[in-house]
């Protein structure tokens, strides 16, 4: 693993030369374990939510209408604000807790603050796999996302900056991975526990089912592994320069890097450091017109991330599945074939997006999607009604195969490249005020999709996927004309050579750099020491 070494071109010229070290390989996969937790708790709320006894213990309301056929509408019978308040709680706690994470992340460190992340999960999945009653599971779920907030502003971070710039978004992409595969080990565990005879007899005696609680407990697993792995890696040479400890950076950094010729490198993050302590208010400094580019960007993608549907299919897809005529048994095995495609596809994009780039993902991936909510909606629209099931055999099929459709385009594009495009734009002086903002919008939509879906679903109908595939058109459009390509190249030169040379965002980048505090400028256009080597003069 530590073989061959290569150089990674700055802007200025500089030759950063590193080699993929195991040092590297396992910092990354450990870190990206806090995706594994995130990915678990979005795959298991929708099977529990479709599991009789969770719903007969906690929402008896839903569990009756699930039982009497012809009570309510096929596309209604799951619409509970409660139901839909035990998914959404996670992303609304995980919304507050990134402003505080921004705080650690940048204080004191991104190692600590998976740490902290860590400590969250396995106090949230003990209280919801032992809840006696709603408010019990709430504050769980509460927990866990606090976990998922601290979680998802450090780990992409960390990722970005210790990994070397021809494999930083594979890398990154680790992430995302672990995100699809908790998702998929949560559908399995789901089936698993809501028809193996061994949890009833493992059970034996008991007067509630146990399979949801089995469900959720199992989300210890991953939450154990963030926090082990949280003990063991090393903090970024960035973040430890960042906070004075220079001797310390530059010694990760050779290790990290695999060689001792890391002084072109350790001098520009050190040159980066400098600036960025110029700052005493980061979220101020992002509403600077030199960094509304970048925040633009990050916030368009999250909310666009969310707009494409993905989370509606992947909360719920066992309440989707059993709604459209699976059957809860079917419904959640379609859920783990969909879990397996995400996860694949995941694959599919650590080995392209370093080579054909993030925007031929990005637009590819919405021609795909776009086609396959349209044809959903006309299917189902034709073959569902609201108290009849005309979806047959190939027909169900059929469905699988068009969601799986969507899925994989999403996972080979804007599920990853949603976080790692924002992770590595933004410049080190508002690196972790910019993921805060990312994660936080993020999180804000997720929470808006996940306490919705369910009314939409009974209001909409399979005109869902059409408003969903709506918005889909639109987020290929921006990507066109607004996303900047930035494969290959280092964080620290993003300014010089992506943004000065885009269409629309260099008219944003020639107001000279002012001072933090004032806003004011001096008018020259002159870096005054931010970005090293470059003309303002230069006609990019």
């Amino acid at each position: 693993m530590a073989g061959g070494g290569f150089a990674t071109s700055s802007g200025g010229g500089t030759e950063f030369e590193a080699k993929i070290t195991p040092i590297v390989i396992i910092s990354c996969i450990m870190a990206a374990t806090g995706g594994l937790m995130f990915g678990y708790d979005v795959g298991v709320s929708g099977g529990v939510t479709a599991m009789p006894d969770f719903l007969k213990k906690f929402f008896p309301v839903v569990y009756r209408r699930t039982q009497d056929k012809g009570l309510d509408s096929n596309y209604c019978k799951y619409d509970n604000q409660g139901l839909q308040m035990f998914t959404s709680s996670l992303y609304l706690a995980g919304l507050t807790a990134t402003f505080f994470a921004s705080y650690t992340t940048r204080r004191l460190g991104r190692r600590l603050t998976m740490l902290i992340a860590g400590f969250f999960f396995v106090v949230g999945v003990i209280l919801n796999a032992a809840a006696q009653d709603l408010a019990m599971l709430i504050i769980g779920r509460i927990l866990l996302g606090c976990g998922v907030g601290f979680a998802n502003q450090a780990v992409p971070l960390f990722l970005s900056e210790i990994a070397p710039t021809k494999i930083r978004g594979g890398l990154n992409i680790l992430f995302q991975l672990n995100v699809t595969i908790g998702i998929l080990f949560a559908n399995l565990v789901n089936y698993g526990t809501a028809n193996s005879k061994f949890v009833g007899l493992f059970m034996k005696g008991s007067k509630e089912g146990w399979g949801w609680r089995l469900s959720l407990g199992l989300a210890g697993i991953p939450a154990g592994l963030l926090t082990l792995g949280a003990l063991f890696v090393v903090d970024t040479p960035n973040s430890l320069i960042e906070r004075g400890y220079l001797d310390e950076g530059k010694a990760v950094l050779k290790r990290i890097r695999g060689t001792d010729n890391v002084e072109p490198e350790f001098l520009e993050l050190v040159e980066a450091s400098r600036v960025a302590k110029l700052v005493k208010h980061p979220f101020r400094n992002l509403l600077m017109r030199r960094n509304r580019p970048q925040l633009v960007i990050a916030v368009a993608l999250q909310i666009f991330q969310q707009f494409t549907g993905i989370n509606a299919i992947m909360f719920y897809a066992p309440v989707l599945f059993d709604t459209v005529g699976f059957g809860s048994d079917a419904a959640l095995y379609s859920a783990v074939i969909t879990g397996a495609v995400n996860v694949l596809s995941t694959v599919v994009s650590i080995y392209s997006v370093d080579k054909v780039g993030r925007r031929v993902l990005l637009l590819e991936a919405g021609i795909q999607m776009f086609l396959s909510q349209v044809i959903i909606a006309v299917l189902l629209g034709l073959k569902v009604k609201d108290h009849t099931d005309n979806l047959s055999h190939s027909y169900a099929i059929f469905v699988v195969i068009l969601i799986c459709t969507f899925v994989s385009a999403f996972a080979w594009s804007w599920g990853p490249l949603g976080w790692l495009i924002p992770s590595e734009t933004f410049p080190l002086e508002t690196r972790s005020a910019g993921q805060s903002v990312t994660v936080c919008v993020n999180l804000l939509f997720t929470f808006v999709i996940a306490q919705a879906f369910l009314s939409m679903l009974c209001h909409f109908k399979y005109g869902i996927f059409l408003f969903f595939s709506g918005w889909v058109l639109v987020m290929s459009f921006f990507v066109l004309f607004l996303v900047p390509e930035t494969k290959n190249v280092p964080i620290e030169e993003m300014t010089e050579r992506v943004w000065k040379r885009h269409w629309l965002w260099r008219r944003f980048m020639d107001d000279g750099y002012a001072d933090e505090e004032t806003g004011k400028g001096d008018g020259t256009g002159k870096n005054n020491g931010h970005a090293k080597g470059f003309d303002p003069d230069s006609q990019l």
